[in-house]
């Protein structure tokens, strides 16, 4: 008997009659009768919307309500025994009380379960038919207006994200070879990653590989899409996903109806199932979308980087070489692999390098540009230079589609994100550098804006380029640098660059340029309330700068190339400056002129130098009564710190930070230095000509990290060190020519953790009976040859830890 045949007939109506009738006669089965009428009258609205939805349903659907048609028919039957059954039969009447509570039971099980898939299943399959009617409504009014009155141009529009990214498989197999065999190869994984940057292809690599033969092969063909987004709705994607892994080809909105924990093992080892999870924003969202099923794996494509507990194993997406990027580039601008005959090469290859082998950029841009005269090319790539977008199309499909994964950031994040656009493009930015402005403009602490930085890498939205140590307590976040691809930058000062000049909170110049932006030199009638401020151009002279006025503002930011630099003028009419940053990137140390203007910074607070020859300093031209943080990086300093005019205290009264690193003329370090009481942090590193440190070191009372990286020179610490007492971290690492510990060192009472890797001449250490009053150390990390003299210390203090250095070299400082 067909479904509608069941339900046209009066098989329900008279069940129904005869559960009313049994209310009214039988006490033993009113409950199961009861219980069942409200049922059966809660499943007629669905009945009818069956009736009514006029589907051809595959065979299986029609053979589980065909099965159901049969359970209420034995249903009808059971409740005319029921009334038929003679009341002092006990025996006979507890067997139909039995009977009727399984009816129960199996009515239900199918209203909650089976009877709303179905009932789902002809609304998706009612909903694709009419997106197919409109479809094909869509293409004949496309086809009745392509008449002859419609230009002759082809218009290419740019795909979804299931199609951006790589073009003809080009860059594709190596990363589609990679993740199936963390799909078919690994058992141990049962939940893998595609990670990436926006738009650069990972949804066109998640779609390559459930089009695999392999995979499809390896999978029986039971793969499932779902695209998550960041709202989506959990219950129903959890539905969806458990009804495909129990073989039902939809499942129940109920979520009771879903199997919790444990209980999920209990389906055993059925058919492998593989559900590929694209668009995936929060690990709470993925961690409800994953089921604990042994033949069930999960795909998870998302932006941001989960933990190994929740997905075992990620590919992270790599952008295109410079072949690819000029093959989809081509294809989307001129329909081809390569630029035509007629296609200007050098314009072409400018604005593909503009385009850092992003597969949604170059497919936009491409797009954009195409059948455009070369004039309009022309200015696109001026226009890219700036950061800003060439067209709407460019604005609407490249940037905004980025910055979703901006704009869902909480409103401290976003606003760390937007001041990496503050940097030049293509050059590392120094963490200590973000760090320390976002302390000074985000009223955060240095812990919170490292929290902030994490975040921002697992949600790809910058690279953290690290050392081994990076993330360890005491580490130095001068020595971790920080990446961003063009576009997220680009998109960054996009953000940041609305609204009228004079009252954006970043003034930016988004690239290198030989003058200051003429918008700036146009709105100089006005203050400008920006709260950060950046310069990138070459050598400046006095007259190359012009006034303006900064009320609000707190970070400078100066990047030059040039070996003469005079600093602007307009430094003085920045009274709320708290932080101070000049980095030339040209090949030698640059000469700062106008260093006079240090005079009126008497809210500064941190000041980072890089490659500049320092000026002399004294109480009379820089008296920096407010700052806390000074930073000298490939900097010219001996001329600075002259011992015989140098007053570091009258200076800098307040210092608690002292960096200098790579600074090659730097021999010993002034006397003065052991007077700056309120220092808590001196990092001398890769200063390699250091022979020497003051003997009134111990002098610093409040010191609690002292790092002596990499200084080849140094072959003594003074004996002073002892008194240091509150000196926590201790780094003599790579001091490949220091001799000994002072026998000192035992005083340190307070230290925590001593880092020795590659001190090679250190062949002895002070005796045991020393080294047991450091009773705080907690970690000791060196050579292989300090070890064992170092584990005899382990038994004595509980909580010590002692680890044998990995090697590990970087030439990352080459690249700048």
């Amino acid at each position: 008997m067909a479904f509608n045949e069941l339900f046209a007939g009066e098989i329900v109506t008279e069940l129904l009659r005869q559960l009313n009738e049994i209310t009214r006669k039988s006490c033993f089965c009113k409950s199961s009768a009861e219980n069942l009428i409200r049922s059966v009258q809660e499943l007629l609205p669905v009945i009818e919307e069956l009736k009514c939805s006029g589907i051809d349903r595959p065979a299986f659907r029609q053979s589980q309500l065909n099965h159901f048609s049969e359970t209420l028919r034995g249903g009808l039957e059971l409740a005319r025994t029921v009334l038929d059954s003679g009341r002092w039969n006990v025996y006979k009447n507890l067997q139909l009380v039995r009977k009727m509570e399984k009816l129960e039971k199996q009515v239900e099980r199918f209203i909650s379960g089976p009877m709303q898939a179905h009932f789902l299943a002809d609304v998706q399959h009612m909903r694709i038919q009419t997106m197919e009617r409109f479809n094909r409504l869509e293409e004949r009014l496309d086809s009745m207006n392509a008449g002859p009155g419609t230009s002759g141009r082809q218009v290419i529009e740019v795909e979804e994200d299931s199609n951006l990214g790589i073009f003809g498989g080009i860059g594709l197999e190596l990363g589609k070879n990679k993740v199936k065999k963390m799909l078919i190869q690994r058992d141990d994984l049962s939940v893998v990653g595609i990670w990436g940057i926006g738009g650069s292809g990972k949804t066109t690599l998640a779609n390559e590989i459930r089009r695999d033969n392999q995979v499809r092969s390896y999978f029986n063909n039971r793969i499932l899409f779902l695209t998550v987004s960041q709202s989506p709705d959990l219950e129903q994607l959890r539905a969806n996903i458990w009804g495909f892994i129990t073989g039902n080809e939809a499942m129940s909105t109920n979520h009771n109806f879903l199997p919790q924990g444990k209980s999920q093992f209990e389906w055993g080892s059925g058919p492998q199932t593989l559900v590929v999870l694209d668009d995936v924003w929060s690990l709470p969202v993925i961690e409800q979308l994953i089921f604990k099923v042994p033949t069930y794996k999960t795909l998870v494509v998302s932006r941001c980087r989960f933990p190994k507990r929740v997905v075992n194993e990620v590919y992270e997406v790599e952008l295109l070489r410079e072949d690819e990027s000029m093959s989809l580039f081509c294809h989307s601008a001129f329909g081809q692999k390569s630029i035509p005959p007629t296609g200007n090469a050098t314009l072409v290859k400018q604005i593909v390098n503009e385009c850092k082998g992003l597969p949604l950029a170059l497919k936009v841009i491409g797009a954009s540009l195409q059948y455009q005269p070369e004039m309009y090319w022309i200015n696109a790539r001026k226009r890219l230079s700036r950061g800003e977008p060439i067209c709407e199309s460019h604005e609407s499909k490249l940037l905004d589609r980025m910055a979703i994964g901006v704009e869902c950031l909480k409103k401290k994040v976003k606003e760390c994100f937007l001041d990496l656009g503050s940097f030049p493009e293509d050059k590392k930015i120094p963490l200590d550098v973000l760090v320390n402005m976002w302390v000074q403009i985000h009223n955060i602490d240095k812990e919170e804006a490292f929290a902030i930085l994490m975040e921002l890498s697992d949600k790809n939205l910058l690279t953290l380029v690290k050392d081994a140590r990076a993330g360890e307590m005491f580490c130095s976040y001068y020595e971790i640098c920080v990446t961003q691809h063009d576009v997220l930058r680009d998109l960054a000062i996009h953000l940041s660059n609305q609204g009228d000049v004079n009252d954006r909170k970043r003034l930016l110049m988004p690239r290198r340029d030989t003058e200051l932006p003429r918008e700036w030199e146009k709105n100089i009638d006005q203050p400008f309330n920006a709260q950060i401020v950046s310069v990138h151009t070459g050598e400046m002279r006095e007259m190359d700068w012009f006034r303006m006025e900064f009320p609000k503002a707190e970070v400078l930011i100066l990047n030059f190339s040039a070996d003469e630099y005079f600093l602007p003028p307009f430094i003085d009419n920045m009274p709320k400056l708290r932080a101070l940053i000049i980095i030339n990137h040209g090949t030698t140390e640059a000469t700062l002129l106008n260093f006079s203007v240090f005079t009126i910074l008497a809210n500064l607070q941190s000041l980072w130098l890089e490659k500049v020859t320092v000026p002399r300093l004294s109480n009379a031209t820089v008296p920096l009564r407010n700052l806390q943080k000074l930073s000298m990086v490939l900097c010219k300093v001996s001329n600075s710190l002259d011992p015989s005019v140098l007053d570091l205290p009258q200076i800098f009264p307040r210092l608690s930070e002292l960096v200098i690193d790579y600074c090659d003329d730097l021999i010993k370090l002034p006397l003065s230095i052991c007077m700056v009481n309120s220092l808590q942090s001196m990092s001398i590193t890769n200063c390699h000509r250091l022979r020497e440190l003051p003997a009134d070191l111990g002098m610093l009372k409040k010191l609690q990290i002292l790092r002596l990286y990499a200084c080849p020179e140094l072959k003594m610490l003074p004996p002073d060190i002892g008194e240091l007492v509150g000196l926590k971290y201790l780094d003599i690492s790579q001091c490949v020519n220091l001799k000994c510990l002072p026998r000192e060192i035992g005083k340190l009472t307070s230290l925590e953790k001593i880092d020795m890797r590659d001190c090679l001449q250190i062949m002895s250490l002070p005796t045991p009976a020393v080294l047991l009053n450091l009773k705080s150390l907690q970690r000791v990390i060196c050579d292989e040859e300090a070890f064992d003299q170092w584990r005899v210390l382990e038994k004595a203090v509980p909580d010590l830890h002692v680890q044998v250095a990995e090697k590990w070299y970087s030439l990352d400082w080459l690249n700048g």
